[in-house]
């Protein structure tokens, strides 16, 4: 189990944005070396205002509402979510046909869903991505 989770835990950036794999935990996130300080002052200061430190991001970002401290902090973190959901397609026959499409979403808009919208659409959390510049500006 934990061999497969480990293409799910890592800390990514690029030149706009730093990446979060959904199955770490902010206890794990605490500990990696590699997440910059900034982020993890935010973790302990915003963060565990109302989550616990063993608690996965993608458990977090699942069940998030938008009353949490935590909500309103990633918000100000222009948060965007990385999730596969089931979708309808048309074929190019014109048949409809269900499956599985990867989307990067705002928080906002997956906040919206409420649970039974998540669970019918089959929503699973792959990722966190947080800008950069927001980062930088926000104030611990």
């Amino acid at each position: 189990m934990e061999s497969e989770n480990r293409d799910y835990k890592y800390f990514m950036q690029d030149a706009g944005n730093v990446y979060l794999g959904g199955k770490l935990s902010y206890a794990e996130i605490l500990r990696d070396e590699m997440v910059n300080f900034k982020y993890k002052s935010i973790v302990e200061h915003y963060i565990f205002k109302d989550t616990d430190p063993e608690t996965t991001l993608e458990s977090h970002l699942y069940y998030i509402a938008k009353e949490q401290f935590s909500y309103r902090t990633y918000e100000q973190l222009k948060a965007k979510v990385k999730v596969n959901m089931l979708e309808e397609k048309k074929t190019l026959l014109g048949k409809k046909k269900t499956g599985y499409v990867t989307k990067l979403m705002p928080l906002a808009e997956l906040a919206e869903m409420n649970l039974a919208q998540k669970k019918a659409k089959g929503v699973v959390i792959q990722e966190l991505a947080l800008s950069k510049l927001a980062l930088m500006a926000f104030s611990v």
